[in-house]
């Protein structure tokens, strides 16, 4: 009786499982014959319409994290908020200081600010992935990538507007710098270019990066909240349950801090997620943190019961909404394009995009069995072209440069190997569109997590330095160490450069002073033959 009723349960799941497997045979077909599957290639690379699809939405969800992360950070900057917009008592008149302390009317144009750059980050990384897939036809997703995003907002414009650079004229340097990407791409120069930096500050580039980028998600501001400044120590341990609104200095309460704690478990949800490699693990963490940081009432909460709170409620409560760009769209401006800071930081943009899009995209290709045997993959002429072009979209649009997510190895995994993966990530960031009020409403806490998990997986490319060669090693070293010590990308870039070329000079003077001897010899050789030959003819005149 029981064989019997365990023979009956498999015949009926296995007769289940059969239609649904004849109805996608059919469908796969059926798109493999159409236009779209014949401009796809989904059966010369042997693929499927639905292995596409699963592709897609894995990346997406390995993705998906950078809507409200990079929000998050480019707001840190201020967006085109200014002192006008501070709130200002009766009969009184806003001081810059208003920029830097709690403030209603500077707080609720951030508010704006940082949905607008929601909008902009999911219009740039649906816009680069649709072309993406539909112009390289490559398994690729694309969006504004981390390492840029951290050093527009803390570097170039600074917090709340505190840089050297406007948010506007940051914006023109980025519209500049995607445009020559795109000449160099199409010129074929990418590839010299990105030689002309030593190996070893290059992949430090990366390590570095993702150290400063981990040092922001600790900081109470954008993160954890787990060190803060001290004015002795410059930083220290934090985590307190108290600190000053002005300055972030520890009042009291250290390591007390609820939310450092409830982010915390945030950050062990990710790693575990990492460690069993499952799919979508940094979304796992950030909306769980999230959830709980919902409920009102809590030590936690998000939206605490005061003015602004209240506000971010009521707009939390609409679920669903289609936020219009406000702030950010259209707003570049060339004006103090002539100063040095501007042109360094184009410089350092330009190589960092060039390094990083190079990089990703040949790991990439490796991964998806791209690569040909000349080191070439199809597609690529179009992929730095579309790289390029999505940048300047981005800001246009009021956001950071656009770059290949490493994240869409895991729609390769998933069997994907067409464009059409790519459309489907571009979709889904489409459909992310209609719900701006839940992903405004996400807690820092809940993103330092995320930012310290990327610099753990940034951190993975030191191993290919040659740290027992002194020459390649403390370059990358001081490159390393100085971005997040000196809170800028560009100084661990012309550190690293600047010890190596005084490493490397030692060399070339005993290479020239080898080649002066060598022509000295030469010359040397030269005069003897002269002389011997004018001896035997004055020898040959006499007899």
């Amino acid at each position: 009786m029981g064989g019997g009723g365990d023979g009956g349960g498999s015949s009926g799941v296995g007769g289940f499982r059969n239609p649904l497997r004849n109805i996608e045979r059919a469908l796969n077909e059926a798109i493999a014959r159409s236009f779209v599957g014949k401009y796809f290639k989904l059966e010369a690379r042997n693929s499927c319409f639905t292995k596409e699809l699963r592709a897609g939405l894995a990346t997406f969800l390995t993705m998906a994290y950078i809507i409200t992360v990079n929000a998050n950070i480019l707001a840190d900057s201020g967006g085109t908020c200014s002192m006008a917009d501070c709130s200002v008592p009766v009969n009184g008149t806003a001081s810059p200081d208003c920029m830097f302390k709690p403030n209603p009317g500077y707080q609720n144009c951030l508010a704006t600010t940082k949905s607008d750059l929601m909008v902009g980050t999911i219009l740039s990384a649906m816009i680069g992935s649709f072309a993406m897939g539909v112009l390289a036809n490559l398994p690729l997703g694309l969006a504004p990538g981390m390492g840029p995003n951290a050093y527009l907002a803390y570097n170039l414009v600074g917090f709340h507007g505190s840089g050297p650079i406007p948010y506007r004229t940051a914006l023109a340097i980025l519209l500049v710098e995607g445009c020559a990407f795109i000449a160099v791409s199409a010129l074929g120069l990418r590839s010299k270019l990105a030689k002309l930096i030593p190996k070893s500050v290059r992949f430090a580039c990366a390590a570095g990066i993702g150290l400063f980028i981990a040092f922001v998600g600790l900081q109470v501001n954008q993160g954890l909240g787990l060190v803060g400044p001290d004015p002795a120590t410059l930083v220290t341990l934090t985590a307190c349950s108290r600190t000053n609104p002005e300055t972030g200095e520890c009042i009291g309460g250290k390591m007390q801090s609820p939310t450092f704690w409830l982010g915390s478990i945030g950050f062990v949800i990710m790693a575990y997620g990492l460690m069993k490699e499952l799919k979508g693990s940094m979304i796992y963490g950030i909306v769980f943190v999230t959830l709980v940081s919902w409920f009102r009432g809590t030590a936690v909460t998000y939206f605490p019961h005061t003015p602004l709170g209240n506000e971010k409620f009521n707009y939390f409560k609409k679920v669903v909404d289609f936020h219009k760009i406000q702030t950010t769209a259209g707003v570049l401006s060339f004006n103090g394009f002539n100063r040095t800071p501007v042109w360094v930081a184009l410089a350092t943009l330009f190589y960092i995009d060039v390094l990083a899009t190079t990089g990703t995209l040949y790991t990439l290709a490796e991964i998806g069995g791209f690569v040909n045997e000349r080191g070439n993959f199809e597609g690529e002429y179009m992929a730095y072209i579309v790289d390029g072009g999505s940048t300047v979209v981005a800001a246009l649009l009021g956001v950071s440069p656009v770059a290949t997510y490493v994240e869409s190895s895991a729609g390769i995994r998933e069997g994907g190997r067409t464009g059409l993966t790519a459309v489907v990530v571009s979709f889904c960031f489409m459909m992310s569109l209609f719900f701006t009020p839940l992903l405004s409403s996400v807690p820092p806490w809940a993103i330092g997590p995320s930012l310290v998990m990327v610099g753990v997986m940034m951190m993975k490319v030191v191993k290919e330095i040659e740290w027992g060669n002194v020459k390649e090693s403390a370059p990358a070293f001081i490159t390393m160490i100085l971005m997040p010590l000196t809170y800028s990308i560009a100084n661990g870039i012309v550190g690293g450069i600047g010890v190596y070329v005084a490493l490397s000079l030692y060399d070339q003077v005993v290479r020239v002073m080898k080649w002066l001897g060598k022509m000295k010899r030469v010359v040397a050789k030269e005069q003897n033959q002269v002389s011997a030959s004018a001896a035997n003819a004055e020898l040959v005149s006499v007899v």
